[in-house]
């Protein structure tokens, strides 16, 4: 009796951990799926907000950002570049290298 019920046990936990298994698998596919449309949501408001910056604002020819961003400038006289996430980051001119 006592092996039977020690046998029925090992084939519950058994697929318990295989229906675990199934539900961690589920749940990587959604945070990939998550992951990827947020790559795509950054990339494309990047792109819009460059190109709507080289079309409204004046580019900075002369100068770069920190890291070799290239610099706007709005109809304010203010300095900025566009990052990763599509916004606008303002930086004085000061802080601005030569090309």
């Amino acid at each position: 009796m006592k092996m039977l019920l020690l046998v029925a046990g090992l084939a519950f936990a058994g697929t318990a951990s295989q229906a675990q298994a199934v539900r961690n698998a589920a749940e990587d596919v959604k945070d990939g799926t998550v992951k990827a449309t947020k790559k795509v949501g950054n990339e494309t408001a990047e792109l819009a907000s460059k190109g709507a910056s080289k079309i409204a604002d004046q580019e900075y020819k002369d100068k770069v950002g920190p890291h070799g961003e290239t610099i706007y400038i709005d109809g304010h006289a203010r300095y900025y570049w566009i990052d990763e996430k599509g916004h606008r980051q303002y930086i004085s001119k000061s802080k601005l290298k030569d090309k």
